[in-house]
């Protein structure tokens, strides 16, 4: 073989080689870009899903008048542990709740006064599940401060010139205080009859009323501006309080949570302070 023909093939193999490690080099830059953009890609994925676990937003809740003060506080408790969130209430007569529900208005949670009014949601398929209930809720008198009418029971209550206030019939509290009432055999006409339990407890301390037949958590949440006055057919009077999530709830995945709440160990703590019985 001539020294030349060896050189060219020498030359041609050392082209070679570096055509090979050339290739090689390159699959490895890709198969490191590969990896590069595949983790990002997850890392990305990954954050998205974090993202989209968190709550935010508003909560709705059209809850009974009694809940207000306890619920306050709830909602607050919800927002502090959930940042980003607003958890917005509608207080009022359960009845009136119930039928701004059906109607159409928009919210995330119904807590009621009573199954009845409960069943106004229930019965028109607005609800998503089974109605839980949550606390219950005993009746009381609220007299003025000092009780200066002397009110002892449910049947001082029909003493002559004395003016009385009850919820109306429609409303959890006006169908508790009839229902006892009625277990006394006594016959009651009131000066008024009010959509609310807040509302029939604002004329005690407005003065505008001797005494009103309220829920005991109401008259606890007074404080010195009435009196209370238990009475032995309270206790055949309790009503039952159901919470539930609605059907065209906005914002669910909030909604389910702040129920959670109601129905924790911490809920229950704050519920049963306000002077609400357990379930």
């Amino acid at each position: 073989m001539t020294r030349s023909a060896s050189r060219t093939r020498r030359t041609g193999r050392m082209l070679q080689v570096a055509g090979v490690g050339a290739a090689a080099l390159l699959a490895l830059s890709a198969c490191s870009s590969d990896s590069d953009s595949s983790t990002k890609s997850d890392s990305t994925k990954s954050g998205s899903s974090a993202k989209s676990d968190k709550l935010s937003g508003t909560v709705t809740v059209f809850a009974a008048a009694s809940l207000k003060e306890s619920f306050t506080t709830l909602g607050k408790d919800f927002e502090k542990a959930h940042p980003g969130t607003k958890v917005t209430f509608n207080f009022g007569g359960s009845d009136t709740l119930a039928a701004g529900i059906t109607g159409g208005a928009p919210a995330d949670v119904f807590a009621a006064a009573s199954p009845k009014t409960m069943a106004i949601v229930t019965d028109k398929s607005d609800a998503v599940g089974t109605p839980a209930v949550f606390v219950r809720n005993q009746l009381e008198i609220a007299t003025l401060p000092g009780n200066p009418d002397k009110v002892a029971s449910l049947k001082d209550l029909t003493k002559s010139g004395l003016k009385v206030v009850l919820c109306d019939k429609t409303v959890p509290c006006g169908a508790a205080a009839q229902k006892a009432l009625d277990a006394s055999s006594l016959k009651l006409t009131p000066v008024s009859y009010e959509q609310d339990v807040k509302s029939a407890l604002t004329k005690v301390e407005l003065k505008e009323a001797d005494a009103a037949v309220v829920y005991k958590t109401d008259v606890n949440a007074a404080g010195d501006k009435v009196e209370g006055v238990e009475f032995p057919e309270s206790a055949k009077a309790i009503n039952d309080y159901p919470i539930v999530l609605l059907k065209d709830a906005p914002n669910a995945a909030a909604a389910k949570e702040f129920i959670a709440l109601v129905q924790s160990p911490e809920g229950q703590k704050v519920l049963t302070a306000a002077g609400f019985l357990q379930p």
